[in-house]
């Protein structure tokens, strides 16, 4: 929007099609929301009640900049326990959620015209904020014939002397696919004979259905090049704690502490208690929840699959799936409307995720296998997805 009063660099923004979905949840009493990432999951109750404790013990007030020691020091335990990788708790910040630290690194990591290369389909917020950094976006699109990896000799075709970082996000927000240790060990080869960083945004770590979950910073040489972007939020159902953390070398940490100052300083005490009792209590947290996203997942695959002019690959990860759309002969926007005003279902068009993201819709299993069955009776009803 045009206006004197805003920044020019702001008046030819636009709302995003992720953003516009807030708009619509209430067009229809009966709409199933499979648009937003949001766990349909209550903060497990050990997690409440501690977090709930420990501000009763006046864990209240502003904590450490960087973050309450004890949480960093639990997070390295995580980080031991779980993927037999040593991460010293200084090099270790808890931020605002995984967006906030994305913001921090992006802001402290790129000069003005430096090149990010990022793999698309992929987050939408990455683009906005690469230039809101100064930075420059450089898509690489990944394809569903070749199971939406990454292909190294197109990355590499990228690379320029303004290169300064690469974005892997994996499992991935939108396709649900995870690149294996093989496309990641190659990633980290380039990254080390081009002298470039990789920021992993590790977010869904913990929903990854066949290789174990892998972090880029646990591959040989890559501690050094390598911010990795943790979340509280679907992990362990936490999206309105607003919690997160980076971990990088030590400049790295101490730079976005400086940067966060004038942000927000630090985050939420309670919410880093209750970060703390998560990890803590993820062995009675996690395995069910993990469980129910993984039987949503595999349910609504064979649903998708079963309709004609829709289709979609096997599960990987995450708790999404990039529906193929193509045989409708309509855009992604109009199947996404259609899905609306017809079945009364809420999806985010492909083209949200990137120009290749086009001829596909996104769908986050964030209800249970009932409310999927009723959206998908519904679906399959329609003219478009008719034999």
């Amino acid at each position: 929007m045009k206006h004197r009063f805003l920044a020019k660099r702001y008046w030819n923004s636009t709302t995003t099609a992720m953003s516009a979905t807030a708009d619509l949840v209430n067009r229809y009493s009966d709409l199933i929301n499979l648009s937003l990432g949001d766990p349909d999951y209550i903060t497990d109750k050990l997690i409440i009640d501690g977090a709930f404790a420990d501000a009763h013990e006046g864990h209240t007030r502003y904590t450490d900049p960087q973050g309450q020691m004890e949480l960093r020091e639990e997070i390295s335990k995580f980080y031991r326990e779980q993927h037999g990788y040593a991460v010293d708790p200084n090099h270790i910040m808890v931020v605002v959620g995984a967006c906030h630290g994305m913001y921090l690194v992006l802001e402290a990591i790129l000069d003005d015209g430096d090149e990010v290369i990022v793999p698309a389909p992929y987050f939408t917020p990455y683009d906005h904020q690469i230039g809101l950094a100064g930075g420059k976006p450089v898509v690489l699109e990944t394809y569903e014939e070749d199971g939406f990896q990454i292909d190294i000799e197109r990355m590499k075709a990228l690379i320029t002397n303004r290169t300064k970082a690469i974005i892997i996000n994996t499992p991935n927000n939108p396709t649900g696919a995870c690149l294996s240790h093989q496309t990641l060990e190659a990633v980290a080869k380039v990254a080390k004979d081009h002298d470039l960083i990789v920021i992993g945004d590790d977010v869904y770590g913990a929903f990854s259905f066949g290789e174990p979950f892998k972090p880029m910073t646990a591959f040989e040489g890559m501690a050094d090049r390598t911010i990795t972007i943790g979340s509280f939020s679907k992990d362990y159902a936490m999206t309105g704690w607003r919690i997160g953390y980076v971990i990088g070398p030590e400049f790295l940490v101490s730079c976005i502490r400086d940067i966060n100052e004038g942000v927000c300083f630090s985050a939420p005490s309670i919410s880093q208690r209750a970060a703390i009792h998560a990890l803590r209590n993820r062995e009675q947290v996690q395995p069910g929840m993990i469980e129910e996203y993984q039987k949503r997942v595999y349910y609504a695959h064979d649903r998708i699959n079963g309709i004609a002019n829709m289709s979609v690959i096997a599960p990987q990860g995450s708790f999404y799936l990039f529906v193929n759309i193509k045989k409708t002969g309509l855009s992604s926007e109009d199947v996404s409307k259609k899905l609306l005003e017809e079945a009364h279902v809420l999806v985010i068009p492909g083209n949200a995720f990137g120009q290749c993201g086009e001829g596909y819709v996104r769908i986050a299993c964030t209800v249970g296998v009932g409310k999927l069955k009723e959206a998908f009776d519904r679906i399959e009803k329609m003219q478009i997805f008719s034999i």
